[in-house]
């Protein structure tokens, strides 16, 4: 089966555009649309999705709270948010929502469909050292206060997710322990699992939030 993909957006010819440029790939489907947010939560749980690709600013409910609804729910789909504001703003609302990913809709149309590959994989869409920087701008603000579920990390599971807090790959984190790719492939699954995270944007985001990095650490 292929990947089953929801489209949500209040422009009719934004939708058909992206609906054209999703099933110009064999490997994806459009197996519903909406207009805005109310109808992006009804059609998903009716379609159930592999991923749905949001517009951040809809009316009756915004793309944003649509998404928090979808990922307070068993099995949700994979989320990732489309705007035509390239800001940190935008960035970090999309992120602390839970959402995977984080597009421009003047992205082309090459780099959607990697999007859509690179999040149904299980990935964020998100380049590691551009969450970072946003987080840590955001973040930064109040006191963290760290969570009780910290204390379920090894110490070489919390050094693996200060490194991936800072940007760096799986390939990056490896040379920087001295251990295999795979290893680190491991480690990074069982922090996600230990912490009730989806991906690497929200371990992002955890890290900054609960001070295991803080704003401005090398």
């Amino acid at each position: 089966m292929g990947i089953r993909i929801v489209i949500a957006d209040d422009q009719a010819m934004v939708r058909a555009g992206l609906r054209m440029v999703v099933e110009s790939d064999p490997g994806m489907e459009v197996v519903g649309e909406a207009a805005d947010g109310r109808e992006a939560v009804a059609v998903s749980r009716r379609t159930r999705p592999d991923i749905v690709l949001m517009d951040i600013s809809m009316p009756r409910l915004d793309g944003l709270s649509a998404a928090r609804e979808l990922l307070d729910t068993p099995s949700p789909p994979k989320v990732i948010t489309l705007t035509t504001f390239d800001t940190d703003e935008n960035l970090y609302a999309a992120l602390r929502a839970g959402t995977s990913g984080f597009l421009l809709k003047v992205s082309p149309p090459e780099q959607l469909l990697e999007a859509i590959r690179v999040v149904h994989a299980g990935d964020a869409l998100l380049d590691p050292a551009v969450t970072s920087r946003v987080i840590a701008t955001f973040a930064g603000r109040e006191e963290p206060k760290p969570p009780p579920a910290l204390g379920e990390l090894t110490p070489r599971e919390l050094e693996v997710l200060r490194l991936l807090a800072r940007g760096l790959t799986n390939a990056e984190i490896a040379r920087e322990l001295y251990v295999g790719e795979a290893t680190v492939k491991t480690h990074v699954a069982r922090v996600l699992m230990k912490l009730s995270l989806r991906d690497r944007a929200q371990a992002v985001v955890f890290a900054y939030e609960s001070g295991v990095v803080r704003p401005g650490a090398g």
